[in-house]
């Protein structure tokens, strides 16, 4: 009988696995086969090449290569800016501090609580910040608020991948007479191929996100060249498309959501090279 009953739940069990497989795969199936049946027939290269011309949200000429531009600028810079801070706060936390400290918990806890704030908060604060210094909405500001976003999502990954490396790694370096930033230099150089994850996953969340932008960041038709300008992105794009009652603007937004799913494809590839390469180093 206990075999029976044991044999029923791992069956029951199996099955609501492979139907959450299909649930998960049918989605992502359904939204990447809508972008493309009604992206696709949108898609020129005057999308890709041409910035907005006169009349483009009303169906005239035109691209969103200055939406391109801005969403590598904003999401680029803001990746960049946040590694070179997540970084050290990393190695702090799991190399400086005692694990289990107070301090350590405390710092990962409000990582954690940081992590699952929605994006629009951020967006409201780095405006609040822009105001405070006399910044106007601009790349600039587009990028302080998507690096305050990812900083969390960086810290976070970067912790739980430190977290897979041995301890007698660090053990064995600091009784060979190595001091601690000699320690983390040996521990980062073993988890690079977690650092590209980590990048990975800010830049596709900077890269996408539109509520972060929308008050930081502005929206212009050319493209940015210096920081203090209004910078357009992808996502911001899309929404302006999407809203107008015009079929042809409608179909351009899918065809920009397109261009931002293979921009991102690209980064998941370029990302997983990279890690396999360095993972045959180790």
């Amino acid at each position: 009988m206990g075999i029976r009953k044991r044999k029923a739940e791992e069956t029951f069990f199996k099955i609501l696995m492979v139907l959450a497989c299909i649930i998960v795969g049918s989605s992502l199936f359904l939204i990447v086969g809508t972008i493309v049946v009604k992206g696709v027939p949108y898609l020129t290269w005057d999308m890709v090449s041409k910035a907005p011309e006169g009349g483009f949200y009303i169906g005239k000429e035109g691209g969103v290569l200055n939406a391109i531009i801005g969403s590598l600028y904003v999401a680029g810079g803001a990746t960049l800016l946040g590694l070179i801070i997540s970084i050290p706060i990393s190695v702090y936390l799991n190399i400086y501090l005692k694990s289990g400290s107070l301090l350590s918990k405390s710092a990962k806890l409000a990582y954690d609580v940081l992590f699952g704030i929605p994006s629009i908060v951020y967006g409201a604060f780095a405006f609040s910040i822009m105001i405070w210094l006399g910044v106007r909405a601009s790349l600039l500001g587009g990028v302080i608020a998507v690096t305050l976003l990812i900083i969390p999502i960086l810290v976070r990954t970067l912790d739980e991948v430190i977290a897979t490396v041995p301890r007698e790694l660090k053990h064995a370096a600091l009784s060979l007479g190595a001091t601690r930033w000699e320690t983390a230099r040996v521990i980062l150089r073993q988890i690079k191929p977690g650092i590209y994850t980590a990048v990975l996953l800010s830049f596709g969340r900077g890269i996408g996100d539109v509520a972060a932008v929308l008050f930081t960041a502005g929206f212009s038709d050319n493209i940015p060249i210096y920081i203090d300008e209004p910078a357009a992105t992808l996502p911001l794009a899309i929404f302006f498309q999407l809203s107008s009652p015009i079929p042809e603007v409608q179909g351009r937004a899918y065809a920009s959501a397109l261009i931002l799913t293979l921009i991102i494809l690209v980064i998941v590839i370029l990302s997983h090279f990279l890690a396999t390469k360095h993972k045959h180093k180790i």
